[in-house]
C-alpha cells in the first residue's frame, strides 16, 4: 500500500520541475517585452506653439504656408539638426523656415511651429479646436479680430450665438492683414488648411 502511494507523488512532484522552467521562461519573455517598450525610441513629434531661438544658419520663405514643408526641408538636408516654421505676420509677407545645426531650448510662443530633424508635424486636434482645418461654406457672418485674439475669440463668437453651428479662424495674412473669424449656420467637412482652425459647437 505505501509503495502504490509513493509512486503518483513522486510522478507530480517531476511535472511540477518541468513545469517550472517553462514559466519562469514565460515571465523572462514578459519581462523583456515590458522593458523593451520604456527603452525603445518613441516617435519624435513637432511642437506647436513653440519656437526653438538660435543655431539658425539657413532661413527660406514658405510660400505654402505649411508648416509640414519645412520639416521636410530640414529633412533633406544632412546638416540640420533642427527647424522652426514662423507664420506669416503681414499680407504679402511669408512664413519662413529656420534651418538649425544645433538642437536648441525650445520657447513657448505661438508664432511657430518647431522640431528636430526627422519629427514630422503632427497637429493638436481636439474636440474643441481643429488645429490646420478649414470647413469651408456656410457662412452667416465674418469679422477680423484684434491683434491679441486668437482662435478662442472666434470659438466663444460661436458659442454665444445661437445661429452658430460651427467656426473657422485664421491667422493674420491668411485671410487678410489681421486674423479673421467665419461664423457658420451648417457643419461642412472638415478640409486640411495650414493656418487655419476651426471647430463644431452645436
Amino acid at each position: 500500500m505505501v509503495s502504490s502511494l509513493a509512486g503518483p507523488k513522486i510522478g507530480r512532484s517531476r511535472d511540477r520541475r518541468r513545469l517550472l522552467p517553462s514559466a519562469m521562461l514565460s515571465g523572462l519573455a514578459a519581462l523583456l517585452c515590458i522593458l523593451a517598450a520604456g527603452l525603445w525610441p518613441q516617435p519624435v513629434r513637432a511642437q506647436a506653439n513653440f519656437d526653438r531661438p538660435g543655431g539658425d544658419y539657413m532661413r527660406s520663405p514658405v510660400t505654402s504656408g505649411d508648416p509640414a514643408d519645412c520639416a521636410l526641408t530640414c529633412e533633406r538636408d544632412r546638416h540640420c539638426r533642427a527647424w522652426s516654421f514662423s507664420y506669416p505676420t503681414a499680407v504679402g509677407g511669408k512664413a519662413v523656415c529656420w534651418l538649425k545645426n544645433a538642437v536648441t531650448a525650445r520657447v513657448a510662443d505661438d508664432c511657430c511651429i518647431s522640431g528636430v530633424r526627422g519629427a514630422g508635424v503632427v497637429e493638436p486636434r481636439n474636440k474643441a479646436v481643429e488645429t490646420s482645418i478649414d470647413r469651408l461654406g456656410g457662412d452667416y457672418r465674418n469679422f477680423d479680430l484684434k491683434g491679441n485674439e486668437g482662435d478662442e475669440a472666434c470659438k466663444a463668437a460661436c458659442a454665444n450665438d445661437n445661429k452658430c453651428r460651427a467656426w473657422t479662424y485664421a491667422r493674420p495674412a491668411y485671410v487678410g492683414k489681421d486674423a479673421h473669424c467665419f461664423l457658420k449656420k451648417e457643419v461642412k467637412p472638415p478640409r486640411r488648411k495650414p493656418g487655419f482652425s476651426s471647430g463644431v459647437v452645436r
